[in-house]
């Protein structure tokens, strides 16, 4: 018989998934444990595998689609079994949903004039999502679904002969394909100069970034952030790195893999900012994962170290670098992003001196890292030249207030412009 195949369910905050890839065509045998597709998810994409055994008899999600959770992914059974009745299930099953809302946009009947007023009601109107418009003709739009220019051949090489930039060129062929007589008629004077058509891109949204609009969205509003920014002298500690590197390798210890130490060591002396607020209480964890916040081409991913501050060094190092380099291949896994306690987003390496960061639920606090910059300083009452780096910590004001969290930037300060304290803690 017949079995359906859902859109699983992957990660905690997944309400829908993008098939990234088909690995069985329609007609193929599926066995148990075999790898069926590619699922994006709102984090990564993920192998997902078949629980069933048959003959994959119906795709329901094409390649590069977007379904939610739960809907129709496959159906497998017996070669050449009729699944048009399961199918037609499904779709019965959403009807009501839509029958409900379309007679809620039904105007009502005329009411009797003689009645009393009635209060006004509030219908929830159902928001039509419309289709992105076809371009006009004399759009200069040349770029097809699969992001090539449309253009014939023959324009093609006249605008090579001729030095010609395709991308200034208006089409006035069909659909904006730029045709032979659009070159001929093109007065520009090759690839150095400017149309002045105003032009634009639309890129759809994936899952990520849905889901990072999503999560911020709700933290920024909902938990009153407020902010403390401190500056560290970072000369110590630079000298400290560059002598453990002389002595640990192959791992190279890096200043984001210091802070998660040292803020790791600040939390355990610190514990009431190891926060998170739970609406009718305030959890606060004996353990430390700290959230490491790593960019990738969609977005933003969060892998946890764990149990941080019983870590070396090194080991913070490696497992740092390996995350990294999961998160940009997408393949991190639900458990590698989840538990975190505090969050550090560092944005150094990329020349950024200070910014605040938001708070990443259900922490109660994140910890923004600038880059170390040089700087006249003041020391024994001398201006001489010094390295600084600021930090800026973003608190949830409901769970952390403004002297707790100041307490654990003074003792983060402490530790990084005192490496011999953070290094004598444990061994490297």
């Amino acid at each position: 018989m017949a079995e359906i195949i859902r859109m699983p369910k992957l990660s905690d905050t997944m309400t829908e998934g993008v098939v990234a890839e088909w690995h069985k065509k329609i007609g193929d045998t599926v066995k148990s444990g075999e790898l069926l597709a590619d699922i994006e998810t709102d984090k990564a994409t993920m192998e997902f595998e078949s629980f069933q055994e048959g003959t994959l008899l119906y795709i329901g999600v094409e390649k590069g689609k977007t379904a939610p959770v739960d809907s129709i992914l496959a159906i497998v059974g017996k070669q050449g079994e009729d699944v048009s009745a399961l199918i037609e299930g499904e779709k019965k099953k959403v009807a009501p949903a839509v029958e409900v809302s379309a007679s809620a946009a039904t105007p009502a009947a005329e009411p009797n004039k003689n009645a009393e007023p009635a209060k006004a009601a509030t219908v929830a109107t159902p928001v039509v999502h419309n289709p992105i418009p076809k371009p006009i003709a004399s759009a200069p739009t040349k770029i097809s679904n699969d992001g090539r220019f449309k253009v014939s051949p023959l324009a093609k090489k006249i605008a090579g002969d001729k030095n010609i930039n395709l991308s200034f060129i208006r089409g006035t062929g069909d659909g904006g394909r730029v045709i032979k007589r659009d070159i001929d008629n093109y007065q520009g004077g090759g690839t150095s100069s400017v149309v002045l058509d105003e032009s634009y891109s639309d890129e759809p949204v994936t899952q990520m970034r849905k889901t990072i609009a999503r999560r911020l969205a709700e933290s920024k509003f909902s938990a009153p952030h407020f902010y403390l920014t401190m500056e560290i002298e970072m000369d110590e500690i630079m000298k400290a790195r560059e002598a453990i590197n002389v002595v640990a390798a192959p791992v190279k210890i890096s200043y984001n893999d210091l802070v998660i130490k040292a803020v790791a060591a600040a939390l355990r002396s610190n514990p009431r900012v190891n926060a998170s607020w739970r609406g009718d209480f305030i959890r606060y964890s004996n353990h430390i994962h700290i959230g490491m916040a790593v960019a990738v081409e969609d977005g933003l991913l969060v892998p946890v170290i764990r149990f941080a501050d019983s870590k070396t060094l090194s080991q913070i190092s490696v497992e740092a670098k390996s995350y990294a380099q999961k998160a940009k291949e997408k393949k991190l896994q639900p458990a590698d992003w989840e538990g975190n306690t505090f969050t550090i987003s560092n944005l150094g390496m990329f020349g950024i001196d200070e910014f605040t960061a938001i708070i990443n639920p259900p922490d109660a606090c994140i910890m923004a890292v600038g880059g170390i910059h040089e700087t006249p300083i003041v020391k024994d009452g001398k201006i001489v030249p010094g390295h600084v780096m600021k930090v800026t910590m973003s608190c949830d004001h409901r769970a952390v207030d403004g002297a707790t969290g100041s307490a654990f930037l003074q003792t983060f300060k402490q530790l990084m412009e005192n490496p011999v304290i953070l290094l004598g803690m444990q061994n490297i």
